[in-house]
């Protein structure tokens, strides 16, 4: 069973599909770890990520750059957004998350083109959406947690600026696939998205044991 978890940054999207891969026993791969490395990569070679051979030379990353924590930053998710825009970048990871998705037994991977793209044979598909001042808030208060000083307002922006980015693309904009579920998460905690996300993947496939 493939499981494809799309949605904009923040969203909750990551946590969902980690808790789908552990109740179905299924590996989990977050994509957009893959363009984090690719834009981090990228600001380590000075290169320039609006530049699309800077950005493809950086798809060469070694693979112990996926753990690094600093992916996880703000500033890496913006140079993930910008790096995405480019072709020749998305095909270069295309395959390795194709790989991953159609190995024997099946997988959940979030990212933004999972169900359009990667798998669109994908047996359940999720698209997990939220509105911008709640990811906004989320982010302030994981970031506030983690000691950086940060402000609400320009995560908010920042947000929104790769929402338009990654919404006009040309190549792979998100969008929801026309046979998968809308998760709004606006208004709910984690248990409550988990439980919901939980009940739509077994709505169609029906009850599968751990």
């Amino acid at each position: 069973m493939i499981v494809a978890v799309d949605g904009p940054t923040a969203s909750g999207k990551g946590t969902i599909a980690k808790a789908l891969a552990a109740h179905f026993g299924l590996p989990h791969l977050d994509t957009g770890l893959l363009y984090r490395a690719v834009g981090r990569q990228c600001a380590l070679n000075g290169g320039n990520p609006d530049d699309p051979f800077d950005a493809l030379t950086a798809c060469a990353f070694p693979d112990s750059l996926v753990a690094d924590p600093e992916l996880r930053s703000e500033a890496s998710g913006g140079l993930a957004s910008r790096v995405s825009v480019h072709p020749e970048v998305r095909q270069a990871l295309f395959r390795r998350q194709r790989q991953f998705a159609t190995q024997p037994g099946g997988a959940v991977l979030d990212g933004r083109d999972i169900g359009t793209v990667i798998a669109p044979e994908a047996e359940v598909k999720l698209f997990v959406i939220a509105s911008v001042e709640a990811r906004a808030q989320r982010r302030f208060a994981e970031m506030r947690e983690g000691g950086r000083d940060v402000s609400l307002d320009a995560i908010a922006a920042d947000l929104a600026a790769r929402d338009e980015r990654d919404r006009s693309r040309k190549e792979a904009p998100l969008v929801a696939a026309p046979d998968a579920f809308l998760l709004d998460t606006s208004e709910l905690d984690r248990e409550a998205a988990i439980a919901k996300a939980i009940a739509l993947v077994e709505g169609r496939v029906g009850k599968t044991a751990r």
